[in-house]
């Protein structure tokens, strides 16, 4: 699909209208209409930058991720998984909480809109997870066949699920940087 360029402000405010939007009315009740009345924009234009609302709002959702496309290489893993605690924003995360997981339960009965996730939010941090993880056995920090290095999504996801169902509160900083130090760096060996 060609896309047309955007200036990085027009851009910001276009993602940042959407999430509001989404926040406001969920993922249902958004429609394209609300999406360019909100940024003064067509109709034709959105669908011609974005194909439809599944891939407007992944794309706004990747767009708002704290540290944007950050290839995080510090040197160790124990380091790079610690690099990645220092881009969470806790308030951006108890503000998005709600949003992903409301997301997530939609995303289960609406292929479209888990397609989009998966290719353009899910699928680049894994990607840079798989890095992560390469690099870490390329140094020799673990064996490349260790058990374990296949579940560490799982691990990291089922921290941000867990929280808001365990303890009625969002995922923090704090939270992350302990969970990292007592559940996935032990379990890797590291």
């Amino acid at each position: 699909m060609a896309r047309s360029r955007l200036t990085p402000e027009r851009e910001a405010e276009l993602y940042g209208a959407v999430l509001d939007l989404l926040r406001e009315v969920g993922y249902d009740a958004l429609t394209m209409d609300a999406v360019a009345t909100r940024t003064r924009s067509s109709k034709a234009t959105l669908y011609r930058q974005w194909g439809g609302k599944p891939e407007l709002v992944a794309r706004a959702l990747r767009f708002n991720k704290p540290g944007g496309d950050v290839d995080i290489d510090t040197g160790s893993l124990r380091g790079d998984f610690l690099a990645f605690t220092e881009i969470i924003d806790d308030c951006q995360v108890e503000k998005d909480s709600a949003l992903l997981r409301s997301l997530v339960h939609v995303a289960n009965e609406n292929p479209e809109l888990l397609q989009a996730l998966r290719e353009l939010l899910i699928e680049p941090e894994l990607n840079h997870l798989r890095a992560i993880m390469l690099r870490a056995v390329e140094r020799g920090e673990l064996p490349p066949d260790h058990p374990a290095i296949e579940y560490v999504p799982h691990m990291l996801v089922g921290a941000f699920v867990a929280r808001p169902l365990i303890e009625d509160r969002p995922v923090s900083r704090s939270f992350f940087l302990a969970y990292i130090n007592a559940v996935v760096l032990p379990t890797l060996g590291v």
